[in-house]
């Protein structure tokens, strides 16, 4: 079977979702016949090809009718796989309509039809993607109103910090996914385009035909924007201005989407993966039987869908600035350059495209451990807080010597385990202020938040 070519074996992350099927090498076979298809019927729209001939090549580009392990084989000798497919597709039409075949492909150039194709695939997945991503902060949106005042700490740089709650933290995690989702957005809204310019960008050959066939007869101008307009609505894509065989724009900002997509995904899966750990055990990914298994250690269940999501992030971007690197493009058309993309461009595809579908059942499964929560939050118990008080007392005693007698108080709290406010009610200058109940009060982490909540309910309020 040539699907054992690449069965996912090594990129778990996509195997068995929807994009990978909206990628494979059959699905960018249909779209480069999609686009072989709508240019056939554009020209007709335009007078230089009977509908006949249109419908009879719509009717044969089929992936299914042609041999895709052969095609691939045979694009070895041109360099790109358009050569082939013309040939085939033209034999498949042959069948049917002898006349048909002469117009297949008529006045085009292989650029023009994989590039056309590989917008249609971009937006195919890009759809995708971008329902899954709504889907996520829709998840996400729940843990972030359910657990808007669920105390937590917060780290910087590995270690407690202050007090946090869960809910601002997963609303942070919905607002990367919603800004992605909204580049995302920008992206098809902008209109991925068509591809159309012949041999070397002049659109000489449609030209050529056209007056042949007596419908070129205006402005080569005013043709060249009738066909690009009937072009792009028959593939459902925009038209584009200029030819684009070497002003790679369109390919790039597809890749940079997606290497925004797997960055916003990657910062939840690093956190789950943090906060899951057996000594923090905070959340935990949803239990599947079976998922997480160790091939040596019966008692581990490890995070499957996090690391999933994390290996897809770390090689996305490494990916998309590969494909930028391809904007360097040499004359007219190049050599090696817009080759190099086709391979890069599908696995930033697939792979923000597999991240995407993990992440909906990561969000939605996610078990949250409030009580585990303010377990760890003890394990520094008033430490956390000691900038609060820090901002309390510098009115009272200077802002230099009351962040060192707080240093002092908290190293020896550490050395000897007693608690901060008694260790501060001892000192005379704060004892002259606050005895330790006050102390107390002032240190409790539960009242040492902010504006987590707030900040909660006007994230979730805004988008």
């Amino acid at each position: 079977m040539t699907t054992d070519l690449d069965a996912g074996l090594l990129s778990p992350v996509r195997a068995g979702t929807p994009v990978e099927a909206a990628v494979s090498d059959r699905a960018w076979l249909q779209a480069m016949l999609d686009a072989e298809a709508a240019l056939a019927r554009a020209q007709a729209r335009t007078g230089t090809m009977p509908a006949t001939a249109a419908a009879a090549i719509t009717g044969a580009a089929r992936a299914e009718l042609l041999d895709l392990r052969a095609l691939a084989c045979a694009a070895r000798e041109t360099a790109n796989p358009v050569v082939g497919l013309v040939k085939a597709l033209s034999g498949v039409v042959a069948e049917h309509d002898p006349a048909a075949a002469e117009y297949v492909h008529r006045g085009s150039t292989s650029q023009d039809v994989f590039d056309t194709g590989a917008m249609l695939v971009c937006d195919r997945a890009l759809r995708l993607v971008h329902a899954d991503l709504l889907r996520t902060a829709g998840a996400l949106a729940e843990l972030a109103a359910g657990h808007r005042d669920t105390l937590m700490a917060g780290r910087t740089l590995t270690l407690h910090a202050v007090p946090t709650t869960f809910g601002l933290k997963a609303a942070g995690w919905r607002a990367l996914v919603l800004d992605a989702a909204e580049r995302l957005e920008r992206v098809l809204a902008g209109g991925l385009p068509v591809s159309l310019g012949g041999a070397a960008g002049t659109l000489a050959g449609y030209l050529e035909y056209a007056a042949l066939d007596g419908a070129g007869t205006e402005d080569s101008g005013a043709y060249v924007e009738r066909l690009t307009a009937a072009f792009a609505d028959e593939t459902g894509l925009a038209p584009a201005t200029l030819p684009w065989h070497v002003l790679r724009t369109p390919i790039a900002d597809v890749a940079a989407v997606t290497a925004l997509v797997a960055g916003a995904l990657g910062k939840i899966a690093v956190d789950v993966q943090s906060l899951g750990r057996t000594e923090v055990a905070e959340v935990a990914e949803p239990a599947v039987a079976g998922r997480g298994g160790s091939s040596a250690m019966p008692h581990k269940r490890n995070p499957v869908l996090a690391t999933l999501i994390r290996s897809a992030s770390l090689q996305v971007p490494a990916l998309a600035a590969a494909v930028t690197q391809c904007m360097v493009t040499e004359d007219e058309r190049s050599a090696g350059a817009w080759h190099a993309e086709w391979h890069l461009l599908r696995e930033c595809l697939r792979l923000a495209g597999g991240a995407a579908h993990t992440a909906v059942e990561l969000a939605e499964g996610l078990q949250v451990r409030p009580e585990r929560m303010r377990a760890n939050m003890r394990l520094t118990e008033n430490l956390v807080t000691s900038e609060r008080l820090a901002a309390v007392l510098a009115p009272l005693l200077g802002k230099a010597r009351a962040k060192q007698l707080l240093t002092d108080a908290a190293a020896e709290s550490e050395r000897t385990g007693a608690g901060l406010p008694g260790i501060l009610a001892a000192v005379p200058a704060i004892a002259e202020h606050f005895d330790e109940p006050a102390l107390a009060a002032l240190l409790d982490p539960a009242s040492y938040t902010g504006a987590a909540g707030a900040l909660v309910d006007r994230a979730l309020a805004d988008k």
